[in-house]
């Protein structure tokens, strides 16, 4: 429901991105992408602005997994 202690985020990716990867990834642990509800509630003014905060983020997201960084993202709107 919300992020990390301190954190003023909508979503966050943990993992190692697909550009990063090598022959140790194997014995890694998955990644993961969470997505902060109540974050993006506050920022929300209705349902449907939260729904399409949630496809933004859930892009914004996948994209780290492919190894875009924020300032690519941002260049596509999606930061």
């Amino acid at each position: 429901d919300d992020p990390p202690a301190g954190e003023d985020l909508l979503g966050l990716y943990e993992g190692v991105p697909m550009t990063e990867r090598d022959t140790s990834y194997a014995m890694a642990l998955p990644d993961r992408i969470s997505i902060y509800r109540l974050p993006i509630l506050r920022i929300s003014e209705d349902a449907d602005e939260a729904r399409e905060q949630v496809g933004v983020t859930v892009v914004h997201e996948v994209a780290h997994h492919f190894g875009i960084g924020d300032d690519r993202l941002h260049d596509l709107g999606y930061a």
